[in-house]
């Protein structure tokens, strides 16, 4: 649990909301999430990482810690956002998601109202809100992506994570107006591969909808990654010198170097808002 410090009124700084997000499961998105929180916790970054899969909640297990609390208590009024926060490593804090939970679109107002005065009082505390959202199109996947300042999806080789991620950008674009995404490709043999991978989904969705993806880079295949996740551990913790964690930490550095991202999302309350649909 996150104590109250005059921290949390801190409103000097924009937090910036990215969602990592995937049309298929099983691509590693929330392993990504997970470390590329560290490689920035190590960059000095403090980061709030929420576990947006409000069905299969898994983040908490990833980084080794056991908790009762979950989001599910803040979004039925029962806590206070800051009493569920609880500190998972240096400079990482955590959200925990849980196993069926409440669903957004079932809220009420007064819930959502509840929610927001919340979430007003972490602006400006946290570098970052990364969201690990469940994978699929399913309304509470797209409201967690249409809210965030930046959407980061996640592909595999596999071509049904292809087809599934060109169905997600569609469903983003065409019922959100979204027309920015970045591609992060993971498992692939190496850099030819990962480019090849973007430049089929890219010329897939640039041909058929108004949209612009970049690439932001790959992870590659990597058994101690796997041993990692075997382990639950985290990669970045326990093999900082692999393959994959290298890339990762590339990966971070380009988050953290980039100015550029859309301040459309004024923030952290910008997304709880958009994604409440309190705005």
């Amino acid at each position: 649990m996150v104590e109250s410090k005059n921290s949390f009124y801190n409103t000097s700084k924009v937090t910036k909301t990215i969602s990592v997000t995937s049309g298929k499961g099983g691509v590693g998105k929330s392993t990504i999430t997970a470390n590329m929180a560290v490689q920035l916790a190590k960059q000095g970054k403090k980061v709030l990482v929420m576990d947006g899969d409000f069905g299969m909640a898994n983040l908490d297990i990833m980084f080794g810690v056991s908790t009762n609390l979950s989001i599910e208590s803040v979004l039925l009024g029962q806590k206070e956002l800051r009493e569920v926060i609880c500190e998972v490593s240096s400079n990482i804090h955590l959200i925990p998601g849980g196993s069926g939970v409440y669903s957004l679109n079932r809220m009420s107002m007064f819930q959502k109202r509840f929610l927001m005065d919340q979430v007003s009082k972490l602006e400006g505390v946290y570098d970052y809100l990364l969201i690990d959202t469940a994978p699929g199109i399913d309304d509470d996947v797209l409201y967690l992506n249409s809210a965030a300042g930046e959407v980061y999806i996640v592909l595999t080789p596999d071509p049904a994570s292809v087809i599934d991620s060109y169905a997600l950008i569609k469903v983003l674009n065409q019922k959100y107006k979204e027309v920015k995404f970045s591609i992060v490709t993971n498992c692939v043999r190496d850099e030819k591969e990962s480019v090849r991978l973007f430049r089929a989904i890219s010329d897939m969705a640039e041909k058929e909808l108004l949209v612009h993806l970049k690439y932001l880079g790959h992870v590659p295949q990597d058994s101690q990654l796997r041993n990692a996740v075997k382990s639950r551990k985290l990669v970045s913790e326990i093999y900082p010198r692999c393959p994959s964690s290298l890339s990762l930490q590339k990966l971070a550095k380009k988050l953290s170097d980039f100015n550029g991202i859309e301040e459309r999302s004024g923030g952290m309350q910008f997304f709880w808002s958009q994604m409440l649909n309190v705005a």
